[in-house]
């Protein structure tokens, strides 16, 4: 054992062994007043046992399957570190489908072929003897089978479905799953019924090892570890329960009692299972050690009852369970001793002011001594929230001020004694930087110098350093540190940096820094004008209960003249940390007398102005407290508005904390019933902006005042303002409603307003209400809306706008004040007279001849009346726009369609079309439209001429064949050659401007891409530079499924080249008929494609497969007149009886289809019903080419 230590020293390095010396030792300090004893130290010398020698056999396995490979190391002491390596001492990669298990195994969830080795070698390392023992080297062969089985997942470790494991309390739990399988399986863990803890879970061993750290008993329960793959699943649940050995949860302390004291050890643990517990004195158990009649054991507890001297002792205490123990000694010691101050006398405190003081009396003393505090010779004792008195006797002052100082006496005093000590208390000025560094930018091989002048206390020696970038400054003699300042001489681009100056003191710091920037020589200095340095060194004098004299030093105004001075205050006791603005002098003066409110904990602080902006504000003055005073003013903003029918709700603002002038601040609210012979009512109301009156009778005047009082007493007396109680809902409905009808959309209605006793409130305004009840035109009722109108103020009157006319209407009148509407007066009817109406809601010409024109019109939506008559005005239009003479026609009402007959041919006209009642003529609707042309006045071409142009151009047969998206638009144009087309189009029935596509060329067809499926379409052709001539409009659909194709066609079955051709075809189809019967009965093959061909008619071209465009028909008998008596019946249908060879009794043209491109798909239908054609403006048929292809 070491001399003067209990340390106990065991050396085997001479000689001896471990194992001599293995066993329990515990260690025992003994004196007069007990002993102590340790924790029992457990020695055990380590071991490292060799391998037993054992006969490995290879290990032939198929591919695919699981394998494990056995490392059973020696038990050693402490256990060794397993690890598989190879004979090159390379240690074998490990995956998911290859690893070690916690017990040292080597796992492998299926083989494969480069499993294949004779060098598996598992060590095992002993680290506190630092060897390494090796086992024999294991052999795995791997044998391939063709094909390889997939298999399900089955666990390696553990076995079964179920295990148990047992940790204890604040160790490390780890739980393994490893499962074979092909393909390799995944392993998952959850805790059921719960979470896995977070921040405390780790997983290793790729997934297949549990790790949580610091386990307690919240961390029992059921985990389960998944193991799956594409085949699969299986799992494993562990039970865990976590023990614990025990764990202080109040461990017994020293304990020190006076004689005739009470006092008690306590000595409580936890663990589980729960442990327990046992007393020793002086290392003997308590049971057989001497008796102490003032020591009673409770268990866990000693109790101790008017001990002596003689009761002094060790005692420990045991928490056992079988997972361990806990020892603790605590000395129980009787003394009695008067009290001692440890603390030296008159010992020196400095503090800086505004900083915590803490004053030390350190005592011992048995009992325990009581400890006060004085200030001064013969001061009282220190009481209060400026001081705080530790357990320790250290006093604490925690914002010492200048008349903190002076002498402090410490008294400490038991029943056996008392003792005092005296300590003194200085308070030093703070150590501040008055005038700090500031940036510089200075040349190349300039001279610079920072400033750095101090305030300090004057009993304080003040230390001044200077760093660069937080170090020493460089030891160069360019750098001249004087007593206030910093010089650079000959500075150089190293320079360059962040310059601080540290004034220290033995009781505080201080620093400043600024940066210094090199630059290179610029050809001419530049005057830089900055706002001013803030103004220091505030100072207060000549303190008066109403004003104070405030004096500081300006900063520097850096090349910009101070031009003012704002003075700005903080009112720490209301406000703390808010800044007002209080006076502002000019940038001459550096004195000002500030006047001051009573009650009001001052500090000031100014800021310098130049022609640049505001300087940063200075440093906060001392604080000055005013003395307290009555208020000077009232609350502003009285008002008395009722929020009930029954009530007087009064509220004003608040005085603001200055405004207070002391503490105590109440309210004194005042009320009467004015114009009635009432005394005040007054209650006193605490430091709130609201009171309320509960009782009053509905809309009375009331005289309010508020007056503000505190502690020291009132305020002037307040003026008095007028309010009024709550409002309720108007009682009466405004009577003798009369409506003067003005005109068809405007009204006028009179009521007579309400008593104004009966208002109840506010009078706001009247509300009219009035809606539609039906059209006298329509007979018809559709859902009421009821419109409002409010005529603010006391109106007897008002005008409802808008109305329409000749309609039934009705209305009624309500009062409304500040609280709501009153009831309605009995609803009133009136109706409006009759106006113009609005114009036919379409007219559409139909049906051109050469002199005749069908119009169809709708009535109008607005009648507004009941409609009279019909005018159609309609006037002739020339080439070059000019307007003929103004035919005009009266028709009756009920008609919805005309036929204008005796026109002129080939001839555009305008008509202007609209509605009248019997208050006059509305507005019109007007349309275009143009008479076909009279084939009898064209001449005939000569031979070989070509096709005659018309007398006037025009574009006929549009065609449209619509899909979902696309349209094809093809027509049939007469006039001047090299014309140049568009296309017009927009949404039929919309009020759109129409939409247009140029043509490229001089094409008869185009296609509108872009369509909206199932949207009706109207379109036009038109050709430029033709006087703005267009084709009459035509209306598709597009459609969600195959196009529709709607051609406008003329009768052609009348047209004398149609019935030619048809004679013609008929008598080329019966020779062909006539041929092939010949051929047939010979035997012999007819190629009928061929000889069509062959004798095909040169006059009919085929379709373009090009363009998908018709070809020209060129026939010379094109433009012959009609035979008489096969002129197109006036209602334009072909009848059976005038032509039974027509095409269109096979539906030629209205069943055609277009493709995309445009080319035509002629089916023959067989179709047989006769549909009526379409007018258009011409009444030559289609192109016979049409015909043709739908009939072949």
């Amino acid at each position: 054992m070491k001399p003067n230590s209990g340390t106990l020293v065991i050396n085997i390095m001479n000689g001896g062994k471990a194992e001599a010396y293995e066993g329990v030792y515990q260690c025992t300090a003994r004196n007069e007043r007990g002993a102590a004893i340790s924790n029992n130290i457990v020695i055990r010398p380590s071991r490292s046992p060799l391998w037993t020698k054992e006969k490995l056999e290879p290990n032939h396995v198929r591919e695919g399957d699981s394998l494990v490979l056995h490392c059973r190391p020696p038990v050693g002491l402490p256990p060794p570190i397993i690890f598989w390596m190879d004979n090159a001492f390379q240690r074998l990669p490990q995956s998911e489908r290859v690893s070690q298990g916690l017990n040292g195994d080597l796992y492998f969830s299926n083989v494969q072929p480069e499993d294949t080795r004779e060098d598996y070698i598992c060590y095992a390392r002993f680290n506190h003897t630092q060897t390494i023992q090796q086992k024999q080297p294991i052999s795995v062969k791997v044998f391939s089978t063709k094909p390889v089985t997939e298999r399900q997942p089955v666990l390696l470790t553990p076995t079964g479905s179920t295990s148990t494991k047992v940790e204890l309390r604040g160790n490390v739990l780890l739980l393994e799953c490893i499962a074979a399988g092909l393909p390799t399986p995944v392993i998952r863990w959850i805790k059921e019924g719960g979470e896995l803890p977070a921040n405390r879970t780790f997983f290793e061993n790729f997934k297949k090892t549990l790790k949580i750290i610091d386990v307690s008993e919240a961390d029992s329960g059921n985990y389960k570890c998944i193991a799956r793959n594409t085949l699969g699943s299986v799992h494993h649940v562990i039970s865990v329960t976590v023990k614990a050995a025990p764990y202080w949860i109040t461990a017994p302390r020293n304990l020190v009692l006076s004689p005739g004291e009470d006092g008690t050890l306590i000595c409580r643990a936890n663990g589980n299972p729960k442990p327990s517990i046992s007393w020793l004195a002086n290392g003997v158990p308590i049971a057989i050690a001497p008796e102490d009649p003032s020591r009673k054991v409770d268990g866990d507890t000693i109790i101790f009852s008017h001990v002596q001297e003689r009761s002094s002792a060790v005692y420990q205490c045991n928490a056992s369970n079988e997972y361990g123990y806990l020892l603790a000694n605590a000395f129980v010691n009787v003394l009695a001793e008067p009290p001692r101050i440890l603390t030296p006398a008159n010992k020196l405190y400095q503090v800086i002011a505004d900083s915590p003081a803490l004053l030390d009396c350190a005592y011992f003393g048995s009992p325990k001594p009581e400890i006060e505090w004085f200030k001064g010779v013969k001061g009282s004792i220190l009481r209060g929230n400026e001081y705080v008195f530790h357990d320790n006797g250290t006093l604490e002052i925690p914002v010492a001020q200048k008349n903190s100082a002076g002498t402090y006496t410490c008294v400490a005093r038991n029943e056996l004694g008392k003792i005092q000590n005296e300590v003194q208390l200085e308070i030093k000025d703070p150590t501040m930087i008055i005038k700090q560094p500031e940036y510089k930018v200075i040349q190349r091989y300039g001279q610079v110098s920072f400033e750095c002048i101090i305030k300090h206390d004057s009993t304080l020696l003040p230390t001044v350093t200077w760093l660069k970038d937080n170090d020493e400054l460089p030891d160069d003699e360019r750098f001249l540190v004087g007593k206030d300042n910093l010089t650079i001489m000959n500075v150089t681009d190293k320079d360059d940096g962040t310059y601080t100056c540290i004034v220290n003191t033995t009781l505080d710091s201080v620093s400043a820094s600024a940066v210094l920037t090199v630059v290179a020589a610029p050809p001419t200095p530049a005057i830089i004008y900055a706002r001013p340095n803030p103004p220091f060194d505030l100072e207060l004098t000549g303190q008066l209960e109403r004003s104070i004299d405030l004096s500081w030093i300006p900063g520097d105004e850096n090349n910009s003249p101070i031009t003012s001075f704002v003075i700005e205050y903080e009112d720490a006791l209301h406000e703390p940390g808010v800044w007002h603005y209080q006076t502002e002098v000019p940038g001459t003066q550096t004195t000002v007398q500030l006047k001051l409110s009573p009650y009001v904990n001052y500090s000031f602080r100014v800021i310098a102005v130049n022609k640049i902006g505001r300087s940063q504000p200075s440093e906060p003055s001392e604080q000055y407290l005013t003395k307290s005073a009555s208020p000077d003013e009232n609350p502003a903003n009285v008002q008395g508005i009722g929020s009930e029918p029954d009530n007087l709700v009064i509220t004003w603002e608040p005085l603001k904390g200055f405004q207070s002038n002391g503490p105590g601040l109440q309210y004194k609210v005042s009320w009467r019933q004015k114009d009635v012979d009432d005394e005040w009512t007054s209650v006193i109301v605490a430091n709130v902006s609201k009171y309320i009156v509960s009782g009053t009778p509905t809309f009375v005047p009331y005289e309010v005042k508020v007056q503000a009082l505190n502690d020291l007493g009132y305020a002037p007396e307040p003026s008095e303002v007028i309010g009024h109680s709550g409002e309720d809902l108007p009682m009466v409905a405004p009577g003798n409603v009369q409506v003067h009808v003005i005109n068809s959309t405007l009204a006028k209605v009179h009521w007579d307003p309400v008593p104004l006793k009966t208002v109840r409130g506010h009078l706001q305004g009247y509300k009219v209400y009035y809606w539609k009840v039906q059209s006298l035109s329509r007979r018809s009722r559709r859902h009421v809306e009821k419109k409002i109108l409010t005529f603010r103020g006391n109106k007897t009157f008002g005008m409802l706008p808008g109305l329409e006319p000749y309609s039934s209407y009705k209305l009624n009148v309500r009062v409304v004040n500040g609280k709501g509407e009153g009831p309605a007066s009995p609803d009133k009817a009136f109706k409006t007279p009759e106006g113009v109406p609005s114009s036919p809601s379409f007219l559409k010409i139909t049906n051109p001849t050469l002199d005749s024109l069908t119009l169809e019109w709708g009535s109008p939506t607005h009648p507004n009346g009941v409609l009279t008559s019909y005018t159609l005005k309609f006037q002739p239009i020339n080439n070059t726009h000019e307007l003929g003479p103004l035919v005009e026609i009266r028709i009756p009402a009920n008609e919805s369609s005309l036929i204008l007959k005796n026109l002129n041919y080939s001839t555009r006209y305008k008509f202007y079309f609209n509605a009248q009642t019997s208050v006059g003529s509305g507005s019109q609707i007007t349309e275009e439209a143009v008479t076909i042309m009279d084939e009898a006045g064209i001449l005939r071409p000569a031979v070989g001429a070509g096709k005659v142009q018309p007398l006037y151009p025009r574009i006929r047969n549009v065609t449209t064949a619509a899909a979902e998206t696309y349209a094809n638009i093809s027509w049939e144009y007469e006039g001047p050659d090299h014309a140049n087309f568009y296309v017009e189009y927009g949404v039929a029935g919309s009020k759109e401007d129409w939409k247009k596509e140029i043509v490229n060329g001089s094409r008869s067809f185009f296609v509108l891409k872009g369509l909206t499926p199932g949207t009706a379409y109207k379109v036009r052709v038109g050709a430029e530079g033709l006087s703005g001539f267009r084709s009459a409009e035509d209306v598709f659909e597009t459609g969600p499924g195959e196009a529709h194709c709607t051609i406008r066609q003329v009768d052609i079955a009348t047209q004398g080249w149609f019935i030619g051709l048809m004679c013609a075809v008929a008598l080329l189809i019966l020779i062909l008929l006539i041929v092939c019967f010949i051929r047939r009965n010979k035997g012999g093959k007819y190629p009928v494609k061929e000889k069509e061909d062959a004798h095909a008619d040169p006059e009919i071209q085929p379709m373009k497969e090009d363009d998908g465009t018709f070809g020209e028909y060129s026939d010379a008998e094109d433009h012959k007149p009609l035979k008489k008596g096969s002129r197109t019946p006036s209602d334009r249908t072909v009848k059976k009886e005038d032509s039974d060879d027509s095409l269109v009794d096979y539906g030629e043209g209205v069943n055609g289809q277009f493709n995309e491109d445009g080319s035509f798909i002629g089916q023959y239908s067989g179709k047989k019903e006769k549909e009526p054609a379409e007018g258009n403006e011409s009444s030559e048929a289609p192109s016979p080419v049409n015909a043709m292809n739908s009939f072949v």
